[in-house]
This record gives C-alpha cells, structure tokens and sequence, in this order.
C-alpha cells in the first residue's frame, strides 16, 4: 500500500480548488486504499500565513482541520527522528515547512505530493 505525504496546498487545493491539482494527485486522494497524510507542521503553516494576510479561511484553523478529517487524511506530528533527518538534508530548498515535510517523508517512507519543483531537487520520491 502506497504512503503519501500531502503538502499544505494539496490539502488546501483539494478543498478550495480542487481543479488546480493534477489529475495524478487526484486519484491518489480519491484512492481509499492509498495512505493519506498531512503533517501538523502544515497546520502551523497555514496559522503563520493567515496571520500575515497571505490565506483567509472563513473559520480559521478549525476549517484546515476539518478538511484534514472529511477528506480522512491522517495527521502525523513531529517526532525526534524528522528533526534528525532535517539536520541532514542539503540546503537546496531553504523553506523550513517544506524542509520538515521532506524530513518526515523520508523517515516514513512516504511520497511527497507537492507541485513545488524545489522538492523535487531532493532524492525522494515525489509526485504531482
């Protein structure tokens, strides 16, 4: 069974916009025997980017957080091996959610869903 980790704008895309995700990602969402996750350093994410005016949500976090439960996602949260594996990672994507989220794909063994090129650049699997 495949494993996936979905960055913040899939979570957000599949609910907002959905016409804006891949055709691949998707499937992958609609899949009921694909795993799906979202990591808690994304709902801190989108807090720091409501905070600055850069995403509205009419109910704040509590909308994230229910889309991540409708949707049946799984929130995983930040465990000593991802910042072991942060420490590890080159530096060629400096944004420091993003930079989680590869740390804990790898230690889970999970595929990135992401549309961000600069992910891509790591030696993880990915998919868009």
């Amino acid at each position: 069974m495949m494993k996936y980790l979905l960055d913040t704008h899939i979570v957000l895309w599949a609910n907002l916009t959905p016409a804006k995700l891949s055709d691949t990602v998707k499937s992958i969402i609609l899949d009921p025997d694909a795993e799906k996750y979202v990591s808690i350093i994304s709902a801190w994410e989108v807090a720091l980017k409501m905070g600055i005016g850069k995403l509205r949500l009419d109910e704040g976090l509590p909308e994230y957080y229910r889309m991540i439960d409708e949707n049946g996602f799984v929130q995983l949260g930040v465990e000593r091996e991802y910042i072991d594996s942060l420490a590890g990672l080159p530096m060629i994507h400096r944004d420091p959610f993003d930079r989680m989220l590869l740390a804990t794909a790898l230690v889970e063994n999970m595929t990135l869903v992401t549309i961000d090129d600069n992910i891509r650049k790591y030696d993880i699997p990915s998919v868009w």
